[in-house]
């Protein structure tokens, strides 16, 4: 008799990305990535996500019981309630996603039952399940920091008075929560994607740090920042900064730490509200490391109530790869039937 696997799917507005998971999390089939078409109208991007779903599923014996994806953007059950960077071109610019009934286009074109979720709430899902989570710990939150930030809570069994019978991500009433990205850490302070000032994602996304890195350029002791960008800040990207500072130029050091002061300040926030055995960092810029996360923890234990703090480990997520689509598996696998 073949295991039970389902196919996980992560979603962008760029690309499209799924594979055969089985129940312990491991790929039974290669990892597909092809355009997601994200700016062609939704059917077009329903179509890749089936043609994709469809590769993943060549040369695998077993049949799989579930799709599960990851979707970016307000999800509430299978319909796409919002998603920004998800659309069409129209006569007045670009038309967003909105209430795009994108689950039941894709049950319908595959042939397999389809569940779906926020991105960033199933990122978090796929990091508790089979990455530094274990599937056992009590609380995880997971922060993803790249081109903007998402963010997701799983509370454990017993992270809530009378119990769970299994753990559970948050989503909120509406299915709309856990935009942990836009917690403000500075009041007035710079302007965010999302029209308030001094959220998290203002101040530790991709294009944040990239800013404070170029302001940082003319510096006497940035010689081997100027050096690896070849004396062309415009080339400067987190990837670079981090060779800068590996190779130990001081002012791209001084980036990562302020980055990580100003996200240990969020996470901090988090700790106290959730109370979670693990906060995970992920996203591409995680992988920074130390240079990121040690600031981050000494700003964050500054802020965590002193009986909370010893509780709660703060690492670099084990799945930055593949979170959201070993998120979205462990959605399709815990589904009924």
């Amino acid at each position: 008799m073949s295991e039970r696997c389902v196919v996980g799917v992560d979603l962008g507005g760029t690309n499209v990305r799924a594979a055969v998971v089985a129940a312990d999390g491991r790929l039974l089939g290669p990892r597909i990535e092809a355009p997601s078409h994200g700016q062609a109208g939704w059917r077009a991007t329903a179509e890749a996500i089936v043609e994709a779903v469809k590769r993943a599923r060549e040369g695998v014996g077993a049949e799989p019981a579930g799709i599960g994806m990851a979707v970016p953007g307000h999800i509430q059950g299978r319909v796409v309630r919002w998603a920004p960077n998800l659309g069409e071109p129209s006569s007045g610019g670009f038309r967003h996603w909105k209430d795009v009934p994108l689950g039941e286009a894709v049950e319908a074109l595959a042939g397999i039952p389809v569940q779906m979720g926020n991105d960033a709430n199933l990122a978090a899902l796929g990091e508790y399940r089979f990455g530094s989570g274990k599937g056992t710990a009590n609380g995880l939150v997971m922060i993803t920091l790249g081109t903007g930030i998402g963010g997701g809570a799983v509370l454990g069994t017993s992270g809530v008075l009378g119990g769970l019978s299994c753990p559970a991500v948050l989503v909120g009433g509406n299915e709309g929560g856990a935009e942990l990205g836009h917690t403000v850490i500075v009041k007035d302070g710079e302007l965010c994607s999302c029209g308030a000032r001094g959220c998290l994602e203002a101040y530790c996304k991709k294009d944040a740090i990239v800013r404070r890195a170029r302001a940082s350029f003319d510096r006497q002791d940035a010689i081997k920042l100027r050096n690896i960008c070849g004396d062309d800040p415009g080339r400067i990207t987190p990837r670079l900064i981090f060779e800068a500072a590996e190779a130990g130029d001081p002012a791209a050091m001084d980036v990562w730490r302020e980055t990580g002061e100003y996200l240990g300040v969020g996470l901090g926030n988090f700790i106290n509200i959730f109370a979670p055995e693990i906060v995970a960092v992920g996203g591409q810029i995680a992988k920074a490391g130390e240079l990121l996360l040690q600031p981050a923890r000494e700003a964050a234990e500054s802020v965590v109530i002193d009986t909370v703090w010893p509780d709660t480990r703060i690492v670099q997520a084990e799945r930055i790869d593949d979170a959201g689509l070993l998120g979205g598996a462990a959605l399709a696998l815990e589904a009924p039937g």
